[in-house]
């Protein structure tokens, strides 16, 4: 298969540097000093498991990225509203489009029983959805933690698995086949057929960890040994936890054991809180923002998560200033 980085980032990167290694057909994405960077030199990659070297095509335009069978969608959720249009043309019939953002997916409700309920927190105007047919989407959860330390340079520091998952929950040919790239490149890549129930477990954590730790400056295991932040992540969760209901999912872990999970993470800075010290755009209305447009279109009350959601938000504005 022919794979197109979208978006060749710490995630995106990290992830065509390990297909492109094992030997797939990869094009890489890119502007700035990074696309600089790996035009001249190659990607580099750092990690615990041996550091690797790459060079794979990159671009700094989309025209040139030629057809493919994948595009990975490596850029944050906010960046998508201006890539879905890029991307457009390069989608023909077989194209798959792997979505790898935090939050709400855009795609979440273009498909199933709430269909035509439109995330303008995610996608305003709708531009993804018109851009991006949802029966071309694979979905994917990915479990990465990756910085860029300087151009051309990719950092993993932890995690190897991206789950898989068709949006519609059935077992489809191409969600195996890319499964199985991402495995001969040396990630886990488990696929379920219950990927909007893991999207969900996912941000039972993100909603309330990330926000904080960007108001905090706080790891997540500090977080969770100080009992008054503690209990503060426990109510936003069940807020978070109450939404999923209300769409009829039953999470498969509990706010007990989602909790004790971060807390065995250690000293780790959420990706918020990385964002905000490098001073990049938060990812804050796909991951916190969708989840409480959500509560208030399903009538669900969520007065932690909005306290906290109206504070980070605010933070966000003045640093912009």
């Amino acid at each position: 298969m022919k794979f197109l980085i979208a978006g060749a980032g710490a995630i995106g990167g990290y992830i065509g540097a390990k297909l492109a290694k094992a030997g797939e057909d990869v094009t890489l994405f890119a502007r700035g000093p990074h696309l600089a960077a790996m035009q001249a030199r190659g990607l580099r990659v750092l990690s615990p498991e041996g550091d690797f070297e790459v060079h794979a095509k990159v671009v700094g335009d989309l025209n040139q990225a030629g057809p493919v069978d994948v595009i990975v969608l490596g850029v944050k959720a906010h960046s998508l509203t201006q890539l879905a249009p890029q991307v457009k043309p390069l989608i023909g019939e077989t194209t798959t489009v792997v979505s790898t953002q935090n939050g709400v997916p855009w795609w979440y409700f273009e498909s199933g029983e709430r269909h035509g309920l439109p995330l303008e927190r995610v996608d305003p105007g709708g531009v993804i959805a018109q851009s991006i047919d949802v029966r071309r989407v694979v979905a994917s959860i990915v479990y990465l933690s990756t910085d860029i330390p300087e151009p051309g340079v990719i950092r993993h520091t932890d995690g190897n698995r991206i789950t898989l998952g068709e949006p519609d929950g059935s077992r489809s040919e191409r969600v195996r086949a890319i499964a199985e790239a991402l495995v001969k490149s040396g990630l886990r890549c488990p696929v379920t057929a219950h990927i909007r129930s893991e999207i969900w477990v996912k941000l039972l954590g993100n909603v309330a960890f990330n926000p904080i730790s960007a108001l905090t400056r706080a790891t997540l295991v500090r977080m969770v040994r100080d009992p008054d932040v503690a209990a503060l992540v426990r109510n936003i969760m069940i807020e978070v936890e109450a939404v999923a209901n209300k769409l009829g999912l039953e999470l498969p872990v509990s706010i007990d054991q989602r909790i004790a999970g971060a807390g065995k993470v250690g000293e780790h800075k959420t990706s918020m809180l990385q964002d905000l010290e490098a001073g990049r755009p938060m990812e804050l209305e796909a991951v916190v923002g969708a989840v409480v447009e959500l509560g208030e279109r399903l009538n669900v009350p969520m007065p932690h998560t909005r306290s906290v959601y109206a504070c980070t938000k605010l933070l966000d504005t003045i640093r912009r200033r």
